[in-house]
């Protein structure tokens, strides 16, 4: 009876201490902060093509510089994101959803890299819902848009000059359709063909669809310069619903359609800027800022 007594009191004490272990086990998990995240935050596209070739592109291109960090992805726009689910059943997260899945997963550090062209609305908007939970981290990194340093504006002519090479003629006007915002941001539209004439790209243009320089401005500075051949090209992360019917589509509101009326020679090329390879290593670049 005394040998049964002192095994069941072993066993009673192996079974508090196996427990008490197994709780220590679960805090420390609970505490684990776990592999951090780089959360790419991009306007989003419907054109599965398009989304493949440029944010598809953009992400690869981070996660494989940084191959210790999970690379998520977020649109700002409701209605892609909708659109995507209603045709194809995919779910992407809106910025909020990202941010509550990575509080719900337990994700400890992590940094936001939009894709997005400049500081306008979109950035903002999506500051605004990030922002309020950065308590919920240990460490929270901002990557900057494609436009923000002064070298920005420098390395985005670079790129897509570098990028539309092969289309430059003696004869034939390169013309950049941007979308245009009603934010002060869209100055950077100035700037940046103010700075293409600098640096010697006398026959390339900037336009944008819903604000200033507009396509009037452009087709004004084109007929200046006495050219008859264009070549038009989205200045826009994403070949999406902009680039293939405003720009390049068959209705009689399209630059493509307008121009031609104007007695131009219009070629259009459908290719996002998250297509170009020195705009992904210029994002990977924004993201290595970050972290300094």
């Amino acid at each position: 009876m005394k040998n049964l007594q002192t095994i069941i009191r072993a066993a009673l004490v192996l079974l508090v201490t196996l427990s008490l272990l197994s709780c220590q086990s679960t805090a420390a998990k609970s505490d684990d902060p776990g592999k951090p995240v780089i959360l790419v935050v991009s306007f989003g596209t419907s054109f599965n093509e398009s989304r493949a070739k440029t944010i598809g592109a953009i992400e690869n291109a981070i996660a494989k510089a940084y191959p210790a960090y999970e690379v998520r992805r977020a649109f700002t726009s409701q209605i892609v994101i909708d659109h995507i689910y209603e045709r194809d059943g995919e779910k992407i997260d809106n910025v909020a959803e990202a941010m509550n899945r990575l509080v719900a997963d337990g994700v400890k550090e992590f940094i936001v890299q939009p894709t997005h062209l400049m500081n306008g609305i979109e950035e903002k908007e999506m500051l605004s819902q990030i922002k309020p939970l950065e308590s919920k981290f240990s460490s929270v990194k901002y990557g900057k848009p494609v436009l923000s340093a002064e070298a920005d504006y420098t390395a985005l002519v670079t790129i897509i000059s570098d990028g539309t090479e092969a289309y430059a003629a003696e004869d034939t006007g390169i013309v950049f359709m941007g979308h245009g915002t009603e934010d002060a941001a869209n100055a950077d539209y100035a700037k940046l063909a103010a700075l293409l004439k600098e640096k010697g790209f006398s026959r390339s243009f900037i336009g944008t669809v819903e604000a200033e320089p507009s396509l009037d401005d452009v087709i004004a500075e084109v007929q200046a310069a006495g050219l008859e051949k264009l070549v038009l090209f989205p200045l826009m992360i994403v070949a999406g619903d902009h680039a293939n019917n405003d720009m390049a589509g068959d209705e009689e509101d399209s630059w493509k359609s307008i121009l031609t009326a104007q007695g131009f020679s219009v070629q259009t090329v459908l290719r996002g800027l998250g297509e170009y390879p020195a705009l992904q290593a210029h994002l990977v670049q924004h993201v290595a800022d970050a972290m300094k």
